[in-house]
C-alpha cells in the first residue's frame, strides 16, 4: 500500500520537471517503491500512473524493460548473472550455473531461506572482466570463477546471518 509518505517522495521527484514533463520522474517512482517494498507490484504501478497522469501500461513497460526493478519479492541478496553472448563466451553460462548448484535454485528462483534469488541479466558493460555480475543491483564482481562465486556466497552468508 503506497503511504502518504510515498506519495510525497513521488511529488518531490515530480517537482523537479515541467509540469508537463512529469512523467519523466517514472524511473525515481519506481526507485522508491522498489526501496520501500523490495519490488514493484501492479498495484504501485497503478498509483505511479496515476500520479504520473500516464496510462499503467507505460509504467509496466519501464518496469520490465529494466532489470533493476523486481516485480516480486526476492531473497535478501539479488544475485543477477550476465549472460549476453561475450560473457557467455568467457564462463558466463557456467557461473549461473554453479551458483544454481551451490544454492539449490533455478534461475529466478529465491533460496529456502529467503537469504539469495538467482537472476539473469543483460550485457553489464564489462566484457572484458568475464563472468561478471551484480549483487543487489549496485555491486558488480568480475572475474567470477567457481572460487569467487562460492567465496562471495560464504562471505554474503555471513553478513546476512544465516
Amino acid at each position: 500500500m503506497i503511504t502518504e509518505a510515498t506519495r510525497a517522495r513521488f511529488a518531490r521527484e515530480v517537482a523537479k520537471y515541467p509540469s508537463e514533463r512529469k512523467q519523466s520522474a517514472v524511473m525515481a517512482c519506481l526507485s522508491i517503491v522498489q526501496q520501500e517494498f523490495g519490488y514493484v507490484s501492479q498495484e504501485s504501478e497503478a498509483v505511479i500512473a496515476e500520479v504520473l497522469d500516464m496510462p499503467e501500461i507505460a509504467v509496466h513497460e519501464v518496469t520490465t524493460f529494466y532489470n533493476m526493478y523486481n516485480q516480486q519479492a526476492v531473497g535478501q541478496f539479488k544475485l543477477a548473472v550476465c549472460t549476453n553472448l561475450p560473457c557467455q563466451l568467457r564462463g558466463g553460462k557456467e557461473a549461473l550455473r554453479h551458483l544454481e548448484e551451490r544454492l539449490k535454485v533455478h534461475m529466478g528462483e529465491t533460496t529456502v531461506d529467503g537469504l539469495f534469488t538467482l537472476q539473469q541479466c543483460e550485457c553489464l558493460g564489462a566484457c572484458a572482466d568475464a563472468p561478471v555480475m551484480l549483487v543487489n543491483d549496485r555491486d558488480m564482481c568480475s572475474f567470477m570463477s567457481n572460487d569467487r562465486l562460492d567465496q562471495l556466497v560464504d562471505a554474503l552468508r555471513v553478513e546476512g546471518g544465516k
